[in-house]
């Protein structure tokens, strides 16, 4: 893409929600990250995806500011969330809601005080916390909000069961309540439908394509090219730590770069807005 057309494109968007510069991240001896520069803005729905192992998970702490980056000789930030390379988590999470899978899992079991209901897992939104704890005060106009925000997921029926007696489907509804109940910039999707049957699957998909077009940024992270709604319209492939293609989905989404990605030869196939892709069939 040319710089004039990147140009014009950047000032259709809105201002960055991440930007990584050469942002490395070492565990142990292992480089899980290897020089990454991505910057999503606001309005730009985004997938990220690729193999297991290539780095999309370390990336999401990243955002979440659960790991921090080498730093630079150059002393230049190698992460920005919303402009800012400093930020106190609490406020951090109410500008970004995180729906995932693990959070899923840490909400049903519970927390030291015992189960947690519907509405409270949505309180607790409110406190960056799992659960809302006897120190924590909700107000009227909370309250209100997190049953506002499970009316939107048509989950207010859920208010007073306990999640780890919610099917997988009905949980993941409540966390997309309690991501969105503050309202947040952007909404991170971190493996979001893993657990869910085909149908649980589609419904929680139709609710973040409504999301979307609602005007809260998607960040979707993956490993399923199927679970890319119409709505996002950029692709990242990650693969070993590093970039391996990012632009535009139709470009980003075909045979030849899916399966230099995922180390196997792949088919693709298009159909109602989403791709999808299986192995070919050898002989």
């Amino acid at each position: 893409m040319s710089g004039g057309a990147t140009g014009t494109r950047a000032r259709r968007l809105g201002n960055p929600v991440l930007e990584l510069t050469d942002a490395t991240v070492v565990l142990g001896e292992v480089r899980v990250l290897d020089g990454l520069t991505i910057t999503i803005r606001g309005g730009e729905h985004t997938a990220i995806a690729g193999p297991n192992g290539a780095g999309k998970s370390t990336l999401m702490k990243l955002l979440t500011l659960q790991l921090y980056p080498l730093a630079r000789a150059s002393g230049t930030p190698p992460i920005r969330v919303f402009g800012e390379d400093r930020w106190d988590v609490f406020d951090l999470r109410s500008r970004l809601g995180i729906v995932s899978a693990d959070l899923h899992d840490s909400f049903v079991r519970g927390n030291l005080s015992g189960p947690i209901s519907g509405r409270d897992a949505v309180l607790s939104g409110f406190f960056a916390s799992q659960g809302v704890f006897g120190h924590q005060r909700a107000t009227d106009t909370m309250r209100r909000q997190a049953d506002k925000a499970l009316e939107s997921m048509d989950a207010a029926h859920l208010a007073s069961k306990v999640m780890g007696e919610m099917s997988t489907g009905e949980a993941r509804r409540v966390l997309i309540a309690r991501a969105l109940v503050r309202k947040p910039q952007a909404l991170v999707l971190d493996e979001p439908t893993r657990g869910l049957d085909l149908v649980a699957r589609h419904r929680f998909m139709e609710r973040v394509r409504a999301i979307a077009r609602q005007g809260t940024t998607i960040v979707l992270v993956t490993h399923h090219i199927d679970e890319i709604i119409p709505e996002i319209g950029r692709v990242i492939l990650l693969r070993g730590g590093r970039v391996e293609c990012d632009g535009p989905k139709s470009r980003v989404l075909t045979a030849e770069r899916l399966s230099e990605t995922f180390g196997a030869p792949l088919k693709v196939e298009k159909a109602n807005g989403y791709y999808s892709a299986r192995l070919q069939r050898s002989g």
